[in-house]
């Protein structure tokens, strides 16, 4: 591969395997790719003359396209930094973690001979082990400085009692991380919270824990922007405005629900911003907040003059 060469990487998701050893071993080489997770399969016309890079797996929406294309598609290549092509290597792993090998990387080994994938190893052992092949070794380097940013956390951190209000949240911060790739989001829940945010990049989900644990962990700096969302209930009629005091605790800056239960201390664009329950509105206001570090650190004094 050479610089100005169009190369598709394939990987499950965003991951370390990839940002430590094949990005880098491409950008030395002049080459900027097109990153593609499994559905994100582009039309063929694209990957004419183009190298094609599967990430430890080989999903079958991409091993239909080169089945059907191969001609077209320069070079194939397949990058492993753990033994998945020997089922002794990974035979006291979980069995869930077993099966998704044997499915997307131990069974492809006939086909990626098939189509005559380059083989492309994580280290030396690797390299040895499958000489047959002819691997080419890309050691790893570290993330690249662009690469280094210091995101923004915006969090949510309620209770099991709190839980229509966190699938309220969801399509928020579904928009929120796509528009903005600086930011991540934090919440607290358990594994049906842990589904209900799985797929989406950024999102740390924390284990609900006991009240002097959770004040430790305000205690500690780096959140910026908590959310406090209510939907109209008569359960959260009855709630009072101490997240107000939570997130002021955290350094961060709050989005309230408009009405009386925030309104009571929640002065707009003071010491935080009311934002009606509408969706998009909460986006704008989360997003506005993330550009704007000014505002954040007028809106934080202002609710710190509260405490």
């Amino acid at each position: 591969m050479k610089a100005g060469d169009r190369v598709f990487v394939v990987e499950e998701n965003a991951n370390p395997s990839t940002d430590y050893f094949v990005i880098p071993f491409l950008r030395e080489r002049g080459i900027e790719p097109v990153r593609c997770t499994f559905a994100q399969v582009p039309p063929v016309e694209k990957l004419a003359g183009a190298a094609v890079i599967f990430v430890r797996y080989v999903p079958k929406p991409w091993q239909s396209l080169i089945d059907r294309h191969r001609a077209d598609i320069a070079n194939v290549y397949f990058f492993m930094d753990d033994d998945l092509f020997d089922w002794r290597a990974f035979a006291t792993m979980p069995l869930r973690y077993q099966a998704k090998i044997v499915r997307y990387s131990w069974s492809h080994q006939k086909w990626l001979r098939t189509v005559g994938a380059r083989l492309l190893v994580s280290t030396p052992y690797l390299q040895q082990k499958y000489a047959e092949w002819q691997p080419q070794l890309l050691p790893p380097r570290p993330l690249m400085p662009q690469e280094q940013i210091s995101p923004l956390t915006v969090f949510y951190h309620g209770s099991a009692s709190h839980g229509a209000d966190i699938r309220w949240l969801r399509p928020v911060i579904a928009d929120v991380l796509a528009r903005n790739e600086q930011l991540m989001f934090e919440v607290i829940g358990d594994a049906a919270v842990n589904r209900l945010f799985k797929g989406l990049p950024r999102v740390h989900v924390l284990h609900p824990m006991k009240w002097p644990a959770y004040q430790a962990l305000v205690g500690r700096p780096g959140r910026a922007i908590g959310l406090a969302p209510l939907i109209n209930s008569r359960f959260n009629r009855a709630r009072s405005h101490t997240k107000f005091f939570d997130i002021t605790q955290a350094g961060a800056v709050g989005v309230y629900a408009s009405g009386p239960v925030y309104g009571d201390i929640v002065e707009h664009e003071r010491n935080g911003l009311l934002v009606p329950m509408d969706q998009r509105a909460w986006v704008d206001a989360i997003l506005r907040l993330a550009d704007d570090g000014a505002l954040r650190e007028q809106l934080l004094a202002g609710a710190r003059a509260c405490l």
